[in-house]
């Protein structure tokens, strides 16, 4: 089965990373490209081999009325996705959506039930869980090489120079570096401790807008605790470049990832026993791969629409 993929939206990440790793996920196509302006469309669909007879279009309604078309992926500003998911999952498309999957949890919710309503798939772009070094770690975890897990940490930053991107702003968007990391360090401290030490039970957070002095976040500090007790921080700024980190401390060891989060399948780990090895991959194949099995099986994706939702509740939590 190939599953043909419509892409809405080619801004930076479709063209650097989404796209790129559909041609290298095996059982999938770029079909079609959707975007305002059909220039920009047509140069993206040349580059990356779009394969319909009419692979650009300007209308929504146009790419979902192609009974060839068997899915979309969402890699518009935040604000979009919903109306977006809708309109496809109503036209019977499964729908792969970049995070976060919106910017309220009654859009995600609404999301969530018209896939659900519709009997096709929805899964949300957290391309981290695919780092080969995370999934190692997670593995172990898993398997009690580290011990009950007592505390997760992870910071991520850049130094945004002035406050011009769509994030920074209200139009279509709600937060800005929550919602270009912030949330992936949720996803993946969720990854981490939610099997073991349950629900997240408590949010407290410090967000700062004095810098630029616009709408959103700037810098971000969450503090979490889990319904048996272990804790997490997230970091995220704006304002200043630093070293991404990922730290785990367990009742038996510990991990610290560097510079593996990102777009790249690269870094480093080190736990108390030493280096963990691992092969740097491309992530955004892995999660594409995963997205292509669920449509193929007829199962949910890793990260699916439930997950998606609960990290929108506590991004409108820390912020609220």
């Amino acid at each position: 089965m190939l599953v043909r993929f419509g892409l809405i939206g080619p801004g930076k990440i479709a063209d650097r990373n989404l796209a790129p790793a559909l041609t290298r996920t095996d059982g999938a196509q770029l079909w079609s490209v959707l975007s305002r302006d059909p220039d920009r469309a047509a140069a993206f669909a040349k580059d990356h081999g779009a394969a319909a007879e009419k692979p650009v279009t300007t209308s929504l309604d146009e790419m979902l009325a192609d009974p060839e078309l068997d899915a979309v992926i969402i890699a518009t500003p935040d604000g979009l996705h919903a109306d977006q998911a809708i309109a496809a999952a109503r036209a019977g498309k499964h729908v792969f959506v970049e995070k976060p999957m919106a910017t309220n949890v009654d859009e995600a919710q609404a999301m969530v039930e018209a896939c659900r309503s519709a009997k096709v798939r929805l899964g949300v772009a957290y391309h981290l869980r695919w780092h080969t070094g995370h999934r190692a770690l997670v593995d172990a975890i898993r398997h009690s090489e580290f011990g009950r897990i007592h505390h997760v940490r992870a910071q991520w930053s850049w130094r945004a120079g002035d406050a011009s991107n769509w994030r920074a702003a209200a139009e279509v968007g709600r937060w800005w570096g929550l919602a270009g990391v912030g949330t992936h360090m949720l996803d993946l401290v969720r990854w981490v401790l939610v099997p073991e030490s349950g629900e997240i039970a408590d949010v407290r957070s410090v967000i700062t807008r004095d810098h630029f002095r616009g709408p959103h976040d700037e810098t971000a500090v969450l503090a979490l605790r889990f319904e048996r007790g272990a804790t997490a921080q997230i970091v995220c700024s704006v304002l200043f470049d630093g070293p991404t980190r990922f730290e785990i401390y367990g009742q038996r060891g510990w991990a610290i990832c560097e510079d593996t989060l990102g777009a790249h399948g690269g870094g480093r780990i080190q736990t108390d026993k030493g280096p963990l090895e691992f092969e740097a991959v491309d992530p955004y194949v892995g999660e594409l791969r995963d997205f292509v099995k669920a449509v193929r099986d007829g199962r949910p994706p890793e990260v699916d629409g439930i997950e998606g939702r609960r990290n929108v509740e506590l991004l409108v939590q820390a912020t609220e």
